[in-house]
């Protein structure tokens, strides 16, 4: 008798083990066909996002073309604050340079990295700016994000649309704190601050390479 049990236990583990691989691969298969059935609805959600945050800071009327097929891909760029590749869109109308929009970040923020969005006209003029990510304080240093302003009127970071460098010298692109042109909120500097010295850089960089980057057809920097 205990000769059969002795015999019997790896066949019971070889059983055991054969349920378990089955197992495992129905389980995989379900779960590779639920993420096949749902990856149109994923897609096309990031897709929505993206477009919503891209029309925030250039309106979709103001191009003709499909923003998201017409891009660059920058490697780390210094001048924008940026450690890591980014996307760059062209927007254009009857087939004429409209504006580019790029990502920046102020890296003096109160509690670190500010990342932007800057929609640049291609006559050198701000058309919009959006923090995409920060870690300010909340309820003091988070005025800089439309949602979260009190003034919903006009929000702190609607002054930096209509700038440029032809509009603006150089000592206005700061707070008024610091004599330049900028509103900011009392207690609350070093991120206005920050954002205001982040942008100028910015603009100053895409404005120098404006021309290229509307004719550059591979996916590098000027």
């Amino acid at each position: 008798m205990s000769t059969s049990r002795e015999f019997s236990a790896p066949g019971m583990a070889l059983r055991t083990a054969a349920i378990l691989f089955i197992f495992v691969i129905i389980f995989t298969a379900l779960l590779s066909a639920a993420y096949q059935w749902t990856k149109p609805a994923i897609d096309a959600s990031a897709l929505e996002e993206k477009m919503k945050l891209l029309n925030e800071v250039l309106p979709a009327g103001s191009y003709d073309n499909v923003l998201l097929d017409d891009v660059i891909i920058l490697p780390p760029t210094a001048e924008l604050g940026l450690k890591e590749p980014s996307t760059l869109y062209r927007a254009r109308r009857a087939g004429q340079p409209g504006a580019l929009i790029f990502e920046a970040a102020a890296t003096d923020g109160y509690a670190g990295r500010i990342k932007l969005l800057i929609a640049l006209g291609a006559d050198g003029t701000v058309a919009g700016v959006r923090v995409t990510q920060h870690k300010e304080t909340p309820g003091l240093g988070d005025y800089i994000e439309p949602k979260k302003d009190r003034n919903k009127t006009r929000p702190w970071i609607h002054q930096f649309s209509g700038l440029s460098l032809q509009n603006t010298v150089d000592k206005d692109w700061k707070v008024k704190k610091d004599g330049g042109h900028l509103d900011y909120y009392a207690g609350a500097t070093i991120s206005p601050r920050a954002i205001a010295k982040a942008v100028r850089k910015a603009v100053l960089w895409a404005t120098e390479h404006n021309d290229r980057l509307f004719a550059n057809k591979e996916a590098k920097q000027p």
